[in-house]
């Protein structure tokens, strides 16, 4: 494990695995930490690949007082962390809030962009405009955050234990919400930036391949929001998971990384 500076001595948490294979860098969602990965790490390590993951400003072992917690600050942490170990045509998978992180973090990386895999990615945009009819409302973030204000160990458990439509067990939703328990306060400046970003016009200058990965049943980015964005990637697969909520590496493991190395197979190292 490992940390890198990125801004007035403030440090992100990294783990960089070592592979021979295309280089993976993995960027958990809202709130949330690395571990969530664990099971994908072991797969993509057991396939060859090299892996990297991240902890965002303010999330999990990432101090947490940065002053900037923005979607755009956490990817220019991801484009510093694939310059700063020399990663070649990295694919970038994000879950939830980090697939708005890797679609900035593409954008920035340009032709040294391998692919993306975007796991219920909360991606072009969380809330819905009159043009973009998924998702809810600038407010309704507002009322999870003064939830958050008022009782955050409750609200945290509410929002762990909706994660998963399909049971998944005590433990990992114990999991799911200790680690948001981590996360500091300048994480909710995260979510309510999510709530207003707007990405449809960066999805179109993407030309590497993009595997969507997204549960019929997810509460947090509608399975239609991420079908209605497969048209604007120049090359995208969708991949629906029935019955699944927002993390279909938690709830349908063993489809979702064969779904995940099929992928990192066709693109090759």
């Amino acid at each position: 494990m490992a940390y890198l500076e990125v801004e007035d001595g403030k440090r992100v948490f990294y783990e960089h695995h070592a592979g021979a294979g295309r280089p993976v860098v993995l960027v958990h969602g809202w709130a949330a930490n690395a571990r969530c990965w664990d099971t994908t790490v072991s797969a993509l390590l057991a396939a060859g690949h090299s892996v990297t993951t991240i902890e965002h400003r303010a999330c999990g072992r990432s101090d947490a007082d940065f002053t900037d917690t923005s979607i755009g600050a956490i990817a220019g942490d991801v484009v510093a962390l694939v310059e700063h170990l020399g990663l070649r045509e990295p694919v970038l998978n994000g879950w939830s809030l980090g697939g708005a992180v890797i679609i900035e973090a593409a954008r920035r990386l340009g032709s040294n962009l391998g692919g993306l895999v975007l796991t219920g990615g909360a991606t072009p945009r969380y809330t819905r405009t009159e043009d973009w009819p998924y998702g809810g409302t600038p407010d309704d973030v507002e009322g999870v955050l003064a939830g958050l204000a008022a009782d955050r160990p409750g609200t945290f458990r509410t929002v762990a234990e909706a994660v998963c439509a399909k049971p998944v067990g005590e433990p990992t939703v114990q999991a799911i919400w200790l680690a948001f328990l981590e996360s500091g306060p300048r994480s909710s400046d995260t979510l309510r930036d999510l709530a207003q970003i707007d990405q449809r016009e960066i999805l179109p200058t993407l030309t590497v391949p993009v595997l969507l990965l997204c549960g019929r049943e997810d509460g947090f980015v509608p399975f239609d929001a991420v079908a209605a964005s497969r048209t604007m990637y120049p090359d995208a697969r969708l991949v629906e998971f029935g019955g699944v909520g927002h993390a279909p590496f938690l709830e349908d493991g063993e489809t979702y990384r064969t779904e995940l190395l099929g992928f990192l197979a066709r693109l090759g190292s």
